[in-house]
């Protein structure tokens, strides 16, 4: 299996992370560059080739790669780079400043606002996303910061799993080194992870940052590939469910309800998820 961690040159979390990846684990410099290309005006690009990092663990070939521009917008890079799955690693913004590490699978249930396709999910790996908030949470010296998956949200757009994971939320974060030596760590241990018999579901409800998910990921036996939060539910119709399931990598085993994040739209998801034939449980 090949694995891609992608940083973003314009991103001091992200650049903080890869250097801890490297100076921790070894990565060693390789013959194959990547070609990133540097906008130098709104209508002109430049190439740059951006050196690639690479690092064995049993069956895994894991790489470092450098791109020039916002990670969020690094559309359909599955195509420039061969890869099994991709994990950005980001930095993490946030209207209270709170200090906190995330992770998230991708896409968009309703506008493309911020990268990605309009109404378009991307695949979603349930066992990556619980290994790395299971190892989030293992790890001492975290300084309280909140530990949280986020709902499915933003670009880029990539037809390969793929998963966000980002320190939050201000630049003194973003580039403290033991910062990024946790997410470094979180990485290369959650991508050594066990995956145990897990049941897969898609989570409807509740808020963002999902905290009965969250303690659900923690406490049971449970993965969740896409989320879909209170605030898009008005959003969510048969297409956008079918994708979430299809764009698994793993076999959905169900829908799982935030039953009290479901506000005014319960009745009509729950007709929605019937008339799919769909099983569902509730928290």
């Amino acid at each position: 299996m090949s694995i891609a961690i992608i940083s973003s040159s314009k991103d001091p979390a992200g650049v903080n992370i890869r250097n801890n990846l490297i100076e921790l684990f070894g990565f060693e410099k390789i013959d194959e560059k990547f070609d990133s290309e540097m906008r130098v005006s709104s209508l002109r690009t430049r190439s740059q080739l951006t050196d690639v990092f690479q690092y064995n663990i049993k069956n895994k070939a894991i790489k470092l790669y450098l791109i020039n521009e916002e990670l969020i917008f690094a559309e359909n890079i599955d195509k420039k780079i061969q890869a099994d799955v991709f994990i950005f690693a980001s930095k993490h913004r946030s209207k209270e400043n709170t200090p906190s590490f995330a992770v998230h699978p991708i896409g968009n249930w309703s506008n493309a606002d911020f990268g990605g396709q309009e109404r378009k999910l991307c695949p979603s790996s349930a066992f990556l996303l619980k290994n790395l908030l299971v190892e989030l949470n293992k790890i001492e010296n975290k300084n309280n910061f909140e530990i949280t998956m986020e709902a499915t949200h933003h670009g880029p757009y990539v037809e390969k799993p793929a998963v966000f994971i980002e320190i939050g939320s201000t630049e003194k974060e973003w580039d403290g080194k033991i910062n990024g030596e946790i997410i470094a760590k979180t990485i290369m241990n959650g991508l050594n992870s066990k995956n145990k018999n897990y049941k897969i579901a898609v989570g409807i409800g509740g808020m963002h940052y999902c905290p009965n998910f969250n303690k659900i990921v923690l406490r049971a036996d449970i993965a969740f590939s896409h989320i879909c939060p209170k605030y898009h539910l008005d959003k969510l119709n048969e297409e956008l469910i079918k994708q979430s399931i299809q764009k698994t990598a793993e076999k959905v085993d169900f829908v799982l309800l935030d039953w009290k994040g479901l506000g005014k739209e319960k009745q009509r998801i729950l007709d929605l998820l019937e008339s799919m034939d769909l099983k569902f449980k509730r928290t």
